[in-house]
């Protein structure tokens, strides 16, 4: 409960130093109207809700349309799209980790996973949608007798529709790899799908609230796909509503992980305030269920929600609300839990650099090691141009996943996970990138009424990432 205060009361202190005047005092100037609020708007052509395309700040950057309530995270922005273009590149990843770590097959010493990956990024654009895909796909060679040899595939595809007062997105994220991705590839391009960079066409991440979670490292290989739609309707200048649905999957290749279906359906209301910031609300149902396992849940939240944009300069977005959560089979002589759900996103732009925090809290599927969680999550990093061509960076993460009805009831641990890290990255050529990472990963599973023979087990685990990836020059789409 202290650590679960003293993370919000960070995440809280974060968004204040971001809001507060001496910060703003250092962002680039901006006309009155994107700090005062708006006039009254007159007549205007339909869909004036959604930032145009030619609307671009002084980095060449397109603003940010996605709905606060929508299902996306906030981005500061998206370079303006000169020409359709797709790219190919390859791939060489050696991921370097102590303790079997790859598979939790509990090995002492070192073993590498070798990757050998294509690449594959396409962004192509026409009057009034936007399609934008981003694939990674090969296979590994381990050292670690016990886990050999497999595949390796992510992928990140949105589709973005927008004509007159309307807005439709489809979104997929799929991957398949050897290890949790909490804190996966240590910040490399081993981490993300595409050639990565500024020609990775941009597609935002979908919100921690819309996929079923994996934050517990050491599980061994899975496979995760979440698929969703989303719609939106300009009523007005200022307001719009969004609908949105997800459904996802996690399924793990060992025996012992429980695999999880998630459904979820949201319906949200978005005004503007300014320019800059908008206010909403928002309703979500979402349900959990366990192949071959009578255990399901169901949960509704109403959140207030805040976001403010500012393109190249800030993206926040902050979800906070009751939610109730039912269960098919009582836990502890109980059938309901009412708690409360929370998300913070935040990208804040830099001198040469970037900084980034994400916070999440509600009911999680359970990250294969429990049939269904109470989520507390904390990630974060920051990047910074270190000379002419070299690039660093830091990052680091924590998760709680504790039982739905507490240890005491269901005899089952809390899985607590920490990582942090640091990489650096420079170009060679024109057609040449190379990365190094450092990954420091701390696993400890107990809690009060444990019976579990991982009990009190507290385990540290180490990677280094190398990676190298070639690419050549945009090929133009006509």
């Amino acid at each position: 409960m202290i650590g679960r205060t003293i993370l919000a009361a960070l995440m809280l202190a974060l968004v204040i130093f971001l809001a507060s005047p001496e910060v703003r005092a250092q962002e680039e100037p901006q006309s009155p109207s994107d700090s005062q609020p708006l006039p009254p708007a007159p007549p205007k052509p339909a869909g004036v809700a959604f930032p145009s395309v030619e609307e671009t700040d002084n980095n060449g950057l397109q603003p940010d349309s996605a709905p606060l309530t929508g299902v996306q995270n906030p981005t500061l922005g998206t370079p303006e799209i000169r020409h359709s273009y797709w790219v190919p590149g390859l791939q060489f990843s050696s991921n370097i980790l102590s303790n079997g770590a790859s598979n939790g097959s509990g090995n002492t010493g070192w073993v590498a996973n070798n990757y050998f990956i294509g690449n594959l990024s396409l962004l192509a654009a026409w009057n009034n949608s936007t399609l934008a895909v981003n694939y990674s796909g090969g296979g590994f060679v381990s050292t670690d007798s016990a886990q050999g040899s497999g595949a390796y595939h992510q992928l990140a595809l949105a589709d973005t529709i927008q004509t007159g007062r309307w807005q439709f997105v489809i979104l997929d994220q799929f991957s398949h790899t050897p290890q949790s991705s909490f804190g996966y590839g240590g910040g490399t391009n081993l981490g993300i799908p595409g050639v990565g960079g500024s020609l990775g066409g941009t597609t935002p991440g979908l919100g921690g609230n819309y996929t079923p979670n994996q934050s517990v490292y050491g599980v061994g290989p899975y496979y995760s796909n979440t698929g969703s739609l989303q719609l939106t309707y300009a009523l007005s200048p200022r307001g719009s509503i969004t609908l949105s649905g997800a459904y996802g999957i996690n399924s793990f290749t060992q025996s012992g992980n429980y695999d999880t279906n998630t459904t979820v359906a949201s319906v949200g209301y978005n005004y503007l305030l300014t320019r800059s910031d908008t206010i909403g609300v928002i309703y979500r149902f979402n349900a959990s269920q366990y192949p071959g396992l009578p255990q399901a849940y169901g949960s509704n939240s109403v959140s207030i929600a805040y976001g403010r944009k500012i393109t190249g300069r800030i993206a926040l977005r902050l979800f906070i609300g009751p939610e109730i959560t039912q269960y098919r089979v009582p836990i502890g002589g109980s059938s309901q839990n009412d708690g409360f759900s929370a998300s913070a996103n935040v990208t804040y732009s830099i001198r040469k650099g970037s900084i980034t925090g994400n916070y999440l809290h509600g009911l999680s599927g359970g990250s294969g090691v429990l049939v269904g969680s109470i989520l507390d999550s904390v990630s974060g990093g920051a990047s910074h141009s270190l000379g002419r061509v070299w690039t660093g960076g830091i990052n680091f993460g924590y998760s709680r996943n504790s039982p739905v009805g507490g240890t005491t009831a269901t005899s089952q641990p809390v899985y607590t996970d920490w990582f942090a890290g640091a990489n650096v990255s420079r170009p060679i050529g024109r057609d040449f990138n190379f990365a190094l990472a450092y990954t420091a990963t701390i696993g400890n599973y107990g809690g009060t009424g444990c019976t579990s023979t991982n009990c009190s087990n507290s385990n540290t685990f180490h990677a280094i990432t190398v990676n190298f990836q070639w690419h050549p020059r945009p090929f133009v789409l006509p």
